[in-house]
């Protein structure tokens, strides 16, 4: 993919302008890899010149492990920004996953709401189809709130296709207050795919089946709007730095993303 002036030729930190506030990501070029092991821009494929993915966070903002995955997409050949979800109230968060972590990110999420994160997500879009190319095939790709984030995000004619990784909450209503989530799906012109644990306590037996039941309502095919679930994974499961991380589980997760940027 040609790099910009305005982004870093290895992954780093960045700046997206033009949206409601500046957004400070992180930016992982696709890694390509030649024959002979060494490095080289001139290998990068068709598939690296054409999509992008943008990682959401969970309330704990682009620390080391959102970067990693930014990273681990990147090196498996498709590009990927990193975006903060509280750009307004904590524009550079990095937390670690204990308690008052926790706390502190959701006061943040408390504060965030629907239209700020369309808002901000509309602008790391156009800031990328203007500094990469306009025909870029983007994924979104979200983490507990990030991944209730992902399917707000699956509603933007720009996104092809999202991955809600045990999105809490989009039963009972959507951030900043209003309808559930869930009622946008009849909008989501792409693909979406929703993965739970079985073993998540934020997203009981209930919030599950209603969660597969309105995906196979608005797509009764099942491969447009997809849900999977992990037998025995608890929230989080996909993150090594968790206590609930769930190493089969994450393998089958990675799996489906990466098959799907692939295709």
């Amino acid at each position: 993919m040609p790099v910009s002036d305005s982004l870093p030729i290895s992954a780093g930190w960045c700046r997206v302008e033009g949206g409601p506030v500046p957004l400070r990501c992180w930016w992982s070029p696709a890694v390509s890899w030649p024959e002979d092991g060494s490095e080289s821009n001139e290998n990068v494929t068709e598939l690296t010149r054409l999509r992008v993915v943008i990682v959401l966070p969970e309330v704990f903002g682009v620390n080391a492990w959102v970067r990693s995955v930014a990273d681990r997409i990147a090196a498996a050949g498709v590009s990927a920004l990193a975006m903060p979800l509280f750009a307004r109230t904590a524009p550079e968060l990095e937390l670690g996953y204990g308690p008052e972590q926790l706390a502190e990110g959701r006061r943040h999420k408390g504060a965030t709401s629907t239209d700020q994160i369309l808002a901000d997500l509309a602008a790391a879009i156009t800031w990328l189809q203007n500094t990469l190319q306009s025909n870029l095939e983007i994924t979104v790709v979200g983490f507990c709130f990030g991944g209730h984030a992902a399917l707000l995000a699956a509603s933007l004619p720009q996104v092809s296709q999202a991955f809600d990784f045990y999105g809490a909450g989009v039963v009972q209503g959507r951030p900043g207050g209003g309808a559930p989530s869930l009622e946008l799906l009849p909008q989501v012109p792409g693909q979406l795919t929703c993965l739970c644990g079985s073993a998540d306590p934020l997203i009981p037996a209930e919030d599950r089946a209603a969660i597969a039941s309105a995906l196979l309502a608005a797509d009764p095919s099942g491969q447009r709007l997809r849900y999977r679930e992990f037998e025995g994974a608890d929230h989080g499961f996909m993150c090594e730095a968790r206590e609930s991380f769930n190493p089969a589980a994450a393998e089958q997760g990675w799996q489906l993303l990466l098959e799907a940027l692939r295709d």
